[in-house]
């Protein structure tokens, strides 16, 4: 899956995954994270999450990286929001208050741009990239975060691959497991089967689509 699979999505308004309302599982369980107010949350492959607004609303500066201009802009605009665009390396850099979003490439982030990363909210990145990425994504991040004890929420789907080729991509709490294994423990806070609620998965054939919420914690 190249980058430009996500950028033609954003292009041709295929974006079925995004969601048109705040997360519920980040507003329940956010807190487990124990985040302080005026800390930074990284948000990788944000795309235009409403999540976003919901943490600069309880005051945390947030941080997304998104690929996609059309999705960066779309954000900034739906919000009435009014941002200065900056540049820093390969990115172009869109602040406004305390929200900034890096368009570009996250495979291409470099761990001097995240300095003040204190938490990670994953929403949808890893559920949004193949087997072979997702290794690759689970190992920059760690390596972006190396230095510093930086606790994640994580959610997560599981389907019947053979129903459905993704995205989203079935991830299983083995995987995720294997995937942080070094640098993190792995604490599952609650899941469910919501497949009544997505008739567009169930069309598919799918007859169970269980979301999971995880606490990553440093060890």
């Amino acid at each position: 899956m190249e980058a430009t699979y996500w950028q033609d999505r954003w292009d041709n308004n295929l974006v079925g995954f995004h969601m048109d309302d705040v997360n519920p599982y980040l507003q329940k369980y956010w807190p487990v994270l124990d985040v302080q107010v005026g800390q930074q949350v990284l948000l990788p492959l944000c795309g235009k999450s409403l999540d976003m607004l919901w943490l600069a609303g309880q005051g945390y500066e947030v941080l997304g990286v998104e690929i996609s201009p059309v999705a960066v802009e779309g954000f900034f605009t739906e919000n009435g929001l009014v941002p200065e665009r900056t540049r820093d390396g390969d990115f172009e850099v869109w602040t406004s208050g305390n929200i900034t979003i890096y368009c570009g490439d996250f495979f291409v982030l470099k761990a001097e741009m995240l300095t003040k990363v204190d938490a990670v909210y994953d929403r949808a990145s890893l559920v949004a990239l193949p087997e072979e990425m997702r290794q690759d994504y689970a190992a920059h991040l760690q390596n972006l975060l190396a230095s510093k004890a930086v606790k994640m929420l994580l959610i997560s789907l599981f389907y019947e691959q053979k129903f459905m080729q993704g995205p989203p991509f079935a991830v299983t709490e083995d995987e995720i497991g294997h995937l942080y294994q070094f640098r993190y423990q792995l604490r599952k806070l609650c899941s469910c089967d919501v497949i009544e609620d997505n008739l567009r998965f169930k069309s598919k054939g799918l007859d169970s689509l269980v979301e999971s919420v995880y606490l990553l914690s440093p060890k």
